[in-house]
């Protein structure tokens, strides 16, 4: 489907716009937590709820996406999505008390999580394969740049202000977006009416929910707490009947199929682990400057933002480039960039300074910007237009997964270090040791990414091939 290329910029302004501002609110609460527990009176596990559960609805709501984007039109979805988004946002805004604040978060999440999916399968509808990896640049601006600021801005803001004005910064922005889509907003999804499957609707909620509160309580409460195994056991249990039943489905919620076409479980299995250690060191490196150097929550938003920004110039440029020469060799570069990096993090102590921190972080982002887009796009670039939004759902889902298993990974690994290093009286700082030792788990990991992206092969069929061996594999 062709569209206009005034069309076609609006329609990318209005979904840029929409999911910045709701992945923006995934780490928006991390600095703003120590007010909000001194003018409500809770405490830190009961305000960390306020980051969870942005991220658990965020979860279950995104697996859903791919039957929605075949349920409603484009504008429909879009319009919808924002709205309850900034229904949450006014709702937080003025809240009275935590229970409040909280109920704010879970209504932004719901509209919040579809967004990324919605942008990516549009993106993937309305540019033809040789230019998406230009448009895919433009969402990984997003994903990488709104949640580095989150943590910098939220700082600033609860330093001068009162942390209702961050949910004000936004408000307008959301409206302003959704105003602008009334007019101009087109569709361009394909409608198939699906059936509603309840009870895949329900797995799918128990399945991505359980394990991703599984694994964010195993960061905060440790993995042998009852609550942590009970959480992993109803999540993946959930889900082995979730998959089993999409299998069964002639028209399931979510393709679990999107597995068997080449190159994409690469991508993803490369995304998943980039975006852990993407989510793992953007928590470490604040917790290790200000729990372990006394630098202020200002400061450490501060020393990640260089490196938000070089993703964010780098996101487009990766793109053309990836439209010209493909994902093998961006990924297999931006890998081993992330890889030296994250090392050089291995040997932090209480010498360190601001400035190595912020320059070996803006090093990281710069690999990271080589990979994280341009391997999405080779993914998803295999699959048949009816696949598309299943793909993109899987692909957000599986992150969002990695991000919350990277996060308790890495802070158990640190605490569970520190806590040993403590009886070693040759270890003069053990919190420092188990930072370190967390960030040899980062530098594994990406050595895993690195000799997977060597397996990516540039290949990229046209249109036509794509939909002829999708009919056979239909009809077969």
């Amino acid at each position: 489907m062709e569209t206009s290329s005034y069309k076609r910029s609006t329609i990318v302004t209005l979904l840029l716009a929409g999911s910045f501002i709701a992945i923006l609110n995934q780490t928006l609460m991390i600095t703003a937590i120590p007010p909000i527990m001194e003018e409500m009176n809770i405490t830190a596990n009961s305000a960390q709820w306020l980051t969870t559960v942005f991220m658990l609805v965020n979860g279950i709501m995104i697996p859903i996406s791919a039957f929605l984007l075949e349920r409603f039109t484009t504008r429909q979805l879009f319009i919808t999505a924002m709205s309850i988004f900034a229904l949450g946002t006014l709702v937080a805004g003025l809240a009275p008390n935590f229970e409040i604040l909280l109920l704010g978060r879970v209504i932004q999440s719901s509209g919040a999580g579809v967004m990324l999916p919605l942008m990516q399968t549009v993106f993937l509808m309305i540019f033809p394969v040789h230019k998406r990896g230009a448009a895919m640049g433009l969402i990984g601006l997003v994903i990488s740049f709104a949640p580095a600021i989150g943590p910098a801005l939220s700082g600033w803001v609860t330093e001068h202000y009162s942390w209702r004005v961050l949910f004000f910064i936004i408000l307008p922005i959301a409206l302003i977006d959704i105003i602008v889509a009334i007019f101009a907003l087109k569709n361009v999804t394909e409608l198939k009416n699906p059936k509603v499957d309840v009870i895949s609707i329900i797995l799918s909620s128990f399945g991505f929910g359980g394990l991703l509160y599984g694994f964010t309580s195993a960061g905060n409460n440790g993995w042998g707490s009852s609550l942590t195994l009970l959480a992993l056991a109803v999540g993946v249990l959930a889900l082995v009947l979730f998959i089993t039943r999409q299998l069964r489905l002639k028209h399931p919620m979510l393709e679990f199929r999107v597995f068997t076409y080449s190159i994409f479980p690469l991508a993803v299995a490369v995304g998943m682990i980039v975006f852990m250690g993407l989510i793992g060191v953007e928590t470490i490196i604040p917790l290790y400057m200000q729990d372990m150097r006394d630098f202020t929550a200002f400061e450490a938003g501060i020393a990640l933002l260089p490196g938000a920004v070089i993703t964010g110039i780098m996101a487009p440029i990766t793109g053309r480039i990836f439209d010209k020469v493909g994902a093998r060799w961006l990924a297999i570069v931006g890998m081993s960039i992330i890889m030296v990096s994250s090392f050089a993090f291995t040997r932090l102590d209480t010498e360190t300074s601001f400035t190595f921190i912020t320059v070996m972080y803006g090093v990281r982002m710069f690999g990271l910007s080589m990979v994280m887009m341009p391997i999405a796009t080779a993914g998803l670039n295999q699959l048949p237009k009816r696949l598309i939004a299943h793909g993109a759902a899987m692909d957000n889902t599986m992150r969002q997964i990695a991000a919350s298993i990277g996060t308790a990974i890495l802070v158990t690994v640190m605490t569970n270090t520190a806590a040993t290093a403590e009886q070693r009286p040759e270890i003069s700082y053990p919190e420092i040791h188990g930072a370190n030792v967390a960030f040899i788990v980062v530098s594994l990991l990406s050595l895993v990414g690195l000799v997977i992206s060597f397996f990516i092969k540039n290949s990229r069929p046209s249109e036509e091939e794509l939909e002829a061996k999708d009919r056979i594999r239909q009809q077969g």
